[in-house]
């Protein structure tokens, strides 16, 4: 449940039945934890037979590396991970973002902001809260104008400048998790009005997976428990542009010996798939930290045959 929040009538759904995604971004390749969150995501579809889309976030162009996006893509094949309709890149979808930031800014729920990481902290400090390094910040709203109105839309190209949700009093999500159970978060005070579009123009996670979930008319999103903390955000945004909300499930996450979440950023070494015995092995150790058991482990099965196993043997 959402308070204070109101909704514009809601688009048509483009298409029926299950549909999940994989959406890696192309960083780097895959490694054994985006393994895991592309297993998990490809098994829940074919259990409930539904289709399986590829999604390449590649939004954050500074991070992206020309040649991930093809290695990830011949990882998932050799793994005998398919996708069902054509890949979509985030990178070629700005108008659905930029019409979509428009309609909020309709509704008066955007303003513009000048601060930066520190100004943020040194904000949260006088107020006596202590950010941590690793933490997100959550916004004290000094930005914020006394009085929300719909912007120009020729400001929206103005540089240096950030572009906030305006969230009402008290916005508090709930929601239930497949895997996890309930789950609620209360915006104001755990993130605060958080950013769509950053200062240097590009589009922010939250606002494009939100309008590429709508479009794709995915109705399952199976991913890492790192982005556990996100799904408020979404739901919340889901509601006030009018879309319909995905069942969550959020997977384990694989971690290092330090205890931390394997990560490109960290060098985390990515799975060997240079033929199919390397291949099944990887997906092997993957069902293993996904908890499937009973699972064929002779040396003669094929790719194919054991993804067929591993799909009965999955829990939803």
């Amino acid at each position: 449940m959402i308070l204070a929040v109101s909704t514009p009538e809601n688009p048509p759904s483009p298409a029926g039945g299950y549909r999940g995604r994989f959406a890696p971004s192309p960083t780097g390749p895959l490694h054994a934890g985006s393994l895991v969150a592309a297993l998990g995501s490809w098994l829940d579809a074919r259990k409930n037979g539904g289709k399986w889309l590829l999604r390449i976030e590649d939004l954050d162009t500074p991070r992206c590396l020309p040649e991930a996006t093809g290695q990830i893509q011949t990882q998932l094949l050799a793994c005998g991970l398919s996708w069902d309709e054509e890949v979509i890149h985030q990178s070629q979808r700005q108008d659905a973002y930029q019409r979509a930031l428009e309609r909020l800014n309709g509704l008066e729920r955007l303003y513009s902001c000048s601060c930066s990481r520190q100004t943020i902290a040194n904000a949260l400090a006088k107020l006596g809260i202590e950010a941590s390094r690793n933490n997100e910040l959550v916004y004290p709203g000094t930005c914020r104008p006394t009085t929300l109105i719909s912007n120009p839309t020729e400001s929206f190209g103005e540089l240096q400048r950030a572009w906030r949700i305006a969230l009402p009093p008290n916005c508090y999500v709930e929601f239930e998790d497949l895997a996890l159970g309930f789950q609620s978060q209360i915006l104001n005070t755990e993130v605060g009005d958080f950013v769509l579009r950053r200062s240097d123009g590009l589009f922010t996670y939250q606002l494009a997976v939100v309008v590429d979930d709508a479009e794709q008319g995915i109705t399952h999103i199976v991913r890492g428990k790192d982005l556990l903390s996100n799904t408020a955000r979404q739901i919340y945004l889901q509601e006030i542009l009018g879309y319909k909300r995905p069942k969550y499930l959020h997977l384990p996450l694989v971690l290092d010996e330090y205890g931390e979440k394997l990560s490109k950023q960290t060098l985390a070494t990515q799975i060997n798939t240079q033929d199919a015995k390397r291949s099944l092995m990887e997906l092997r150790k993957a069902a293993k930290h996904l908890g499937l058991q009973n699972l064929p482990d002779g040396e003669n099965i094929t790719i194919a045959e054991w993804l067929l196993a591993a799909t009965h043997a999955w829990r939803t």
